[in-house]
Order: C-alpha cells, then sequence, then structure tokens
C-alpha cells in the first residue's frame, strides 16, 4: 500500500493439475543458523523477547550473509521441483502478448505504453494522429543495463515545453526527477534527488515536488522518514536553489502533496498522516509569478475525511469526498469562495460506492463500485445522470481523458478478460472497441461466480470464483484464496496471466473482498481496522471455510496468498488456523505489528491498526494477532515468504525476523522458506524477467506442496 498503500501472468496441448503425483514431496531442508540476542521489551508491563532484533539492521554484512545462506536454502528447495522450468515457460509463453497503455493526449499529441511482450518496462511512445506510426519517445529499458531504474511518473508541462520524468532505483520508494526539452528532445541539467510519494505538478517552467532532507548515509531504506517539505523548481536551476513553498515542522509525521489543475489557476496541498482522511489547503497561482511567499489557504482542519479536488470548471471547484457520506458524494464551491463553509453538494451518496470522477468535455463521469464491480455514468456538469457505458461483464474499468476534449478512453479488464482499450466520446456516449489484447489462452473457456458467504458475525463478504467451466464440487479442487482487507482499498477484478497457469489446468482462483477495504464505504473500511482488525482475519477464515462447505475444495487443496497488509492478514490466520491451510504465501508482509511504526514509512499506518505504544488495551490487541508474536511449536503448512532487500516501505526484517521464527517453532515436515530479491522493493519497478521467475517460483511451491503435477 502506498502510505495507507500491491499482485500476473499461461500453444499448450494437455496441461493438467492431477492428485496421481507422488505421494511423498518431502525434499530435505536443513536452515541456516540464525544467531539469537537477548533483548527484551517491556510494553506496560508485559515482557516481549525479540531474538532477531539484529536482523533489522538489514545492511549489515551479518544480515547481508543470512539472507545469502536464506536464499541458497529456498533456490535448492525450489530446485528439486520437476516442473519448476515448464511453469516458468509456460508464464513466459503466456506473458509474451503487445501490451498497451491507454492513449493520452498532451499538448495536441497522443502518448501510450506499450510492451512488445517481454521487455522488462513498457515503452512510452508518441504520435501526432492516432493514425501516424508512433515513433519511440522514452523507453525506459534503457534507464540501466541491468533492468533496476524503473520509470515510475511521467508528468507533462501544460505550456508544451517540457517534461519531467521520475525513477526509481531498486525498487525504492525514493524518487529522482529528470526533464526532457520537448523542442529539442534533450535531457536538461535538472536532477531531482529524495523525493517521495511525489509526482512534478507544473506551473510555468517549473513544478511542485514533495521530498525529504536526505537521509544519512547507509539509512537509506529504513530510517524514519519524518518532515515531508513541498518545493517549487524553476527549470534550469539547481535543485539547491528550489524554493521551499510548504512545511510543518510542529507535525513532522505527516505526508503533503501538491497537485495543480489543468489550465493552473490554483494549487492544491494534501496534508495527510493522521486519522483515515486528510486536509486540503488552496493556492490562488493563476497570476503568482513567483513560487515565494504565496498564501496558503487551509479549507479544512481534520483528519476525519478525504478530500480532493476533480477539476475546476467556469469557476467552480469540484470536490470528491466521503464527509457526511459514507460512499462518497461530489461537492461544488465557487473558486474565489472555496472556504468549507461554501461547499454545497452536487452529486450525493447513493447505494454504490462512488470510486472516482472526472471532468471530460462538458461532461462529469462518475466511476462507482457495486459489490467490487466497476459501473461508469455519464452525467452533465450539474450532477443529473445522463446514461451509463455498458461494460462487458462484471470486472474494473477506468476511464481518461481532458476537460477540453470530448475525446476519451476507457479500459476494462476482469479475471479472464485482458485489458481492453474502448474509444469513447462524451458528448455522442459512443464506445468503439480501440485496442484488444491477445493472449495465448481462450476465455470463454472459464466463468467467473460471485458468492456472498457469512463471516464469523454473520457479515455477508463478496467473493469472486474463477474456474474453468465444468468443474465439479467434489471437495478435491486446488484453490489459491487470495485477500488484502485493508487501507481502504478494494480488491476488483483484474487480469493476471500468472493466474492462468492455475485456471487453465482446473484449479480455482477465489478473491475474498474482506473488512478493511472500500468495497462499500468508510463503514467497511473502519470495520476492520484496529480494535477491530480480527473481523478481517474472521472473513478471510470463513472465506475458506465457505469453500469446503460448499464442496469446491478442502484444507488439503487450499493455498493462500496475499502482500503488504495482506501479507500480515496471511501470517495471522496462519497463526489462528493452521489446520484450514495447506500452503501460504505471505508477500511483502507487515510481521512485526508491535514494531512496525519505527522504520520509514510505517508510522502512517497507525490510522488502520493503531500502534502498540496507543495505549494498554491497544497493545493487548495488537499483540494477540501479530504473526511474528502468535508463531506457536506446532507443525505448519509450507510456507514460502517472499520480501526483497530494497523494500522501504514494508523493511524486510519484518520477513526476516518472522522466518527466523517460524523456522524455530515449525515441528513438522513442510518447508517454512523465504525468498529475498535483490535489487528489487516492495512490488513496483521489477523488471518483468524477476517477476516472471518470482511467479514461477511461487506457483511451483504451491503446486508441489498441494501434491499437484504440471
Amino acid at each position: 500500500y502506498i502510505m495507507k498503500t500491491i499482485l500476473c501472468f499461461a500453444s499448450v496441448g494437455a496441461l493438467l493439475l492431477c492428485s496421481c503425483a507422488p505421494k511423498n514431496r518431502t525434499i530435505a531442508v536443513t536452515y541456516p543458523e540464525t544467531a539469537s540476542v537477548a533483548q527484551e521489551d517491556d510494553y506496560f508491563g508485559t515482557k516481549v523477547a525479540d531474538p532477531y532484533r539484529w536482523l533489522e539492521d538489514d545492511r549489515s554484512e551479518e544480515a547481508a550473509a543470512w539472507v545469502e545462506a536464506q536464499n541458497k536454502v529456498t533456490d535448492a528447495y525450489l530446485s528439486h521441483i520437476p516442473f519448476r522450468e515448464k511453469i516458468k515457460a509456460r508464464m513466459t509463453d503466456l506473458t509474451n502478448y503487445e501490451k498497451f497503455g491507454s492513449p493520452f493526449k498532451k499538448n495536441g499529441k497522443y502518448y501510450f505504453y506499450k510492451n512488445d511482450g517481454l521487455q522488462n518496462q513498457s515503452v512510452l511512445y508518441v504520435q501526432n494522429t492516432l493514425d501516424d506510426e508512433p515513433t519511440v519517445f522514452l523507453d525506459p529499458n534503457k534507464l540501466s543495463d541491468d533492468g533496476t531504474v524503473a520509470l515510475s511518473d511521467v508528468s507533462f508541462s501544460n505550456n508544451g515545453n517540457y517534461v519531467a520524468y521520475a525513477i526509481s532505483r531498486s525498487g525504492s520508494d525514493w524518487r529522482e526527477i529528470f526533464v526532457i526539452d520537448l523542442a529539442t528532445g534533450a535531457l536538461t541539467n535538472d536532477h531531482v534527488q529524495w523525493a517521495k510519494f511525489s509526482s512534478a505538478a507544473w506551473h510555468g517552467d517549473g513544478f511542485y515536488y514533495s521530498a525529504y532532507d536526505a537521509p544519512e548515509k547507509g539509512k537509506e531504506f529504513s530510517n524514519v522518514n519524518e518532515n515531508h517539505k513541498i518545493y517549487y523548481h524553476k527549470i534550469g536551476t539547481p535543485q539547491s536553489a528550489d524554493q521551499l513553498v510548504f512545511e510543518d515542522k510542529k507535525h513532522p509525521k505527516r505526508f503533503y502533496y501538491a497537485v495543480t489543475d489543468e489550465d493552473e489557476q490554483a494549487l492544491f496541498i494534501f496534508e495527510d498522516g493522521e486519522g483515515n482522511g486528510n486536509n486540503l489547503f488552496i493556492v490562488n497561482i493563476s497570476n503568482v509569478k513567483s513560487a515565494k511567499n504565496v498564501p496558503v489557504l487551509r479549507l479544512t482542519n481534520s483528519f476525519d475525511y478525504r478530500y480532493s479536488p476533480i477539476e475546476i470548471v467556469d469557476g467552480k471547484l469540484l470536490i470528491f469526498t466521503n464527509e457526511g457520506a459514507n460512499r462518497n458524494k461530489i461537492m461544488v464551491t465557487a473558486l474565489d469562495k472555496p472556504q468549507r463553509a461554501n461547499w454545497v453538494d452536487l452529486v450525493p451518496e447513493t447505494d454504490a460506492v462512488l470510486s472516482d470522477a472526472s471532468v471530460i468535455g462538458d461532461k462529469l463521469m462518475l466511476k462507482y463500485d457495486k459489490d467490487a464491480s466497476t459501473h461508469i455514468y455519464r452525467a452533465d456538469l450539474q450532477g443529473q445522470i445522463l446514461s451509463e457505458i455498458a461494460l462487458p461483464t462484471l470486472g474494473s474499468a477506468s476511464i481518461s481523458g481532458n476537460k477540453h476534449s470530448e475525446e476519451a478512453f476507457y479500459v476494462f479488464t476482469s479475471f479472464t478478460f485482458p485489458p481492453t482499450i474502448y474509444r469513447y466520446n462524451t458528448a455522442t456516449d459512443e464506445s468503439v472497441l480501440f485496442r484488444k489484447a491477445n493472449v495465448k489462452f481462450n476465455p470463454e473457456d472459464y466463468t467467473t461466480e460471485q458468492v456472498f458467504y457469512p463471516s464469523k458475525d454473520g457479515t455477508k463478504v463478496p467473493m469472486f470464483l474463477t474456474y474453468k467451466k465444468g468443474l465439479k464440487k467434489n471437495g478435491k479442487n486446488p484453490v489459491l484464496l487470495y485477500a488484502y482487507g485493508g487501507f481502504n482499498i478494494s480488491v476488483n477484478p483484474g487480469f493476471s496471466t500468472s493466474r492462468l497457469v492455475l485456471l487453465e489446468s482446473g484449479g480455482i482462483y477465489a478473491s475474498a473482498n474482506l473488512r478493511g477495504g472500500s468495497e462499500y464505504g468508510e463503514e467497511w473500511h473502519l470495520a476492520g481496522t484496529k480494535q477491530r482488525k480480527q473481523n478481517v482475519f474472521d472473513d478471510f477464515i470463513a472465506a475458506a471455510e465457505y469453500l469446503i462447505d460448499q464442496k469446491y475444495t478442502s484444507s488439503e487443496h487450499i493455498a493462500i496468498q496475499g502482500g503488504s497488509n495482506g501479507g500480515l492478514l496471511v501470517g495471522a490466520v496462519l497463526n489462528q488456523r493452521p489446520d484450514l491451510f495447506k500452503v501460504a504465501i505471505p508477500q511483502v508482509g507487515v510481521m512485526d505489528m508491535l514494531r512496525y511504526h519505527k522504520f520509514t514509512i510505517g508510522w502512517n499506518w497507525a490510522s488502520d491498526f493503531g500502534t502498540s505504544e496507543d495505549s494498554k488495551e491497544m497493545f493487548d490487541y495488537i499483540y494477540q494477532y501479530s504473526p511474528l508474536h502468535t508463531i506457536k511449536s506446532i507443525a505448519y503448512p509450507a510456507v514460502l515468504v517472499t520480501t526483497a532487500d530494497h523494500d522501504d516501505r514494508v523493511v524486510p526484517a519484518h520477513s526476516f525476523k518472522y522466518i527466523a521464527t517460524l523456522q524455530a517453532n515449525n515441528t513438522g515436515q513442510n518447508p517454512t522458506l523465504i525468498r529475498i530479491a535483490t535489487k528489487a522493493g516492495h512490488g513496483s519497478g521489477k523488471p518483468l524477467t524477476k517477476v516472471i521467475e518470482e511467479q514461477s517460483d511461487i506457483y511451483s511451491f504451491i503446486f508441489w506442496n498441494l501434491g499437484l503435477t504440471y
């Protein structure tokens, strides 16, 4: 999850998953010795040992040697799986198709991303019209020899003079910003460092960005990030001359982001980092010649709700918010009277969750989620619904365009529906197919159903089940159960070629929409936070129990997977119900719930988690589910933890300490392994080759430990 912020790839004859594989799947494993230290902390009178504290220094020589030893054991185990290379080859073949991003228009030209098939990163192309032959504008694959430098953001100046692009090194959240002169195509001398959670918000021949002070050398990936600031960078000047626009020394643990509207009438500053909402500031920049000493007007003063400007149209500011609206609404005010007291409702709350809104041409495009599936409506600027775009099936869609053109593009995808791009006219309400992916599988062979199952307290929870048509409910089907359950994030249907390896072979992919997400608005989110976090775990456990009760599968055939907050989910339920699952894949998980807030931006997750320092009651609650601290001396299911050495969001120490503890306590024969990617981060920015390698290892591990073959 970014701040309060997560995972995709199968002419083949008869590939078959079956239970006719050899019964004995035991591969001898000798785990590396993990040194133990006498570390004990006192939390409100409760003494808690932390014997692997030394692994928090993940840049130390000792930790590096431990990582190398763990990876050696894991790779040796995976190398014994006879179909590992077959799965990798199939994933590579499935992934090898042209992938297009939705076109976007800037300064009279069209831009779009394209991947020929197996390129590590998609290339940015440009064309004057949609009928012209496109040419390469920026190829991020040439930014480094080993693919570890990733393009993370591109932002065009509104005056057509420049484009700023940001890069990430080795998957880090740190960003460096460079600038291209559009007239010459040459790189300028501009270079901004230590930006984080920021893009370039243009104003004239310069841009606003958010950054931290340069971290202590050697601590770039573990130090707590404090004192986020907003600067203005003028093209042609060194970063040392950048003007400080906004900071708040009294509140070092808050984020500040800058956004400008398309016509550069206003600068909006988001204040985030406390509660479940944000505050909003506005700066009138329409007549400002310098970013220095610009008056900043605070519009809100509470972290109870979310506020986001949509667009400025005809002197009116449209604002997306959940203030007084559990499922979100749109408010409007005059730009020259933006104070909160002047806001009025434009689009009221409905039974569906308003998840996004934009102004394209003279129409308001409204994106709603109904039971975790997208619906897009066209409305006039007074908020009256005019029509709904007919989407192909249950799935996810996003629409893009700008307020000065009636041309729009939307992308639709679902579990077995590769991303497909449609061209749309907001004036005529007409859609035409623009680009369709050509993946080497037949989507007509599969089906997706949505079920609603009862959780422990009776709450109905939605879950998508995708599988091959003709599936028999015999209680023996292999299942991969995935969920996230946190930070107001909805897990909607999406396409992944890696899952096809499971689906085409007779398995079921189950995606559960747990509390903690945004599927049913803020109430659904809050129901999975702080001292209600157990609801999330109960929802996930109930999903597995439902699949068993309905004869889709049995506990011997269920693998579970989740990343980041979802890694915490997998770790927690594994300790609570180890009998319910056969395989577990916790990825980049938050495993040490007592100390998570002490690393990088971990403190920002307290709005969902609370912290061990808040109160004895909060400590007691967190302590009873923290994955690291609830490991028992029992026989565990097969576990493969994944993390990365440059993850500076959920630092790898979480996974290091967790697997060391699990290896020391697992009394059974099932493997408890960790796969640590090098020169990689939290998930984004990985070269495609590394993504395929990781996914093939994960699925090989799952198949092998479910007793299946390929």
